[in-house]
């Protein structure tokens, strides 16, 4: 199948009337608490950050409160998320960088995200999308399988695959989009067993029942 621009729009059409309203599984108060929830996420499911974090932030939900903790309590708080050495480490270096540069408070601009430890550019996008409702697409693993099965934005990187679907989708839409992408990833379009019989967009897919997967 030739993925044309009406077809992608159709794509889009589909995942929109299908996922309308999606929202991110994640449970956050404020920007920060985003912030350190998606720096967790990484290789990790979102309901088990959920559960980190619900104890975390019990105790500790400010850049202030989390460096008092140290990194080995931190570490003890996380510890069944993952790579919880290196994520205590980044986070404590954030926290450490937030009080010292921008009063404790995270900043709405995408550049001095990145600057972060252990903010990437799918994170920063997260954070400014949800946080900060600016138009961004992040690119995780199911935007990225999703974005490529449908050939809606061809890549080998995250990268590439945002900047394909910048081009594909209307900027208005950028951040609703990102949330359709992931629920299908997460619904029908699972990475080893994809549900093409019952996918609303197997019409439009040229991936359907295996082909270029």
């Amino acid at each position: 199948m030739r993925v044309t621009k009406k077809i992608k729009e159709a794509q889009l059409a589909i995942l929109e009337e299908t996922y309308r309203g999606a929202k991110p599984e994640l449970v956050f108060g404020n920007p920060f608490e985003l912030l350190v929830a998606v720096i967790l996420s990484a290789q990790c499911t979102d309901k088990r950050v959920n559960i980190v974090t619900k104890r975390l932030f019990a105790k500790a939900n400010t850049p202030e409160a989390i460096l008092g903790l140290g990194l080995e309590q931190l570490e003890q708080e996380i510890h069944d998320c993952g790579f919880f050495h290196n994520k205590a480490k980044n986070i404590l270096a954030t926290c450490q960088a937030l009080c010292e540069q921008y009063g404790g408070e995270v900043p709405n601009d995408y550049e001095a995200l990145l600057k972060l430890p252990g903010v990437g550019r799918k994170t920063a996008n997260v954070v400014m999308s949800v946080a900060f409702h600016y138009p961004a697409i992040a690119v995780d693993t199911h935007v990225f399988r999703i974005a490529n099965r449908l050939k809606l934005a061809v890549g080998e990187t995250p990268l590439e695959v945002e900047r394909g679907l910048q081009k594909a989708i209307p900027r208005e839409k950028w951040s609703d989009a990102h949330h359709w992408l992931i629920w299908h990833g997460r619904r029908i379009c699972k990475s080893r067993k994809p549900l093409c019989e019952t996918c609303p967009l197997a019409e439009v897919c040229p991936s359907r029942g295996g082909a270029g997967l």
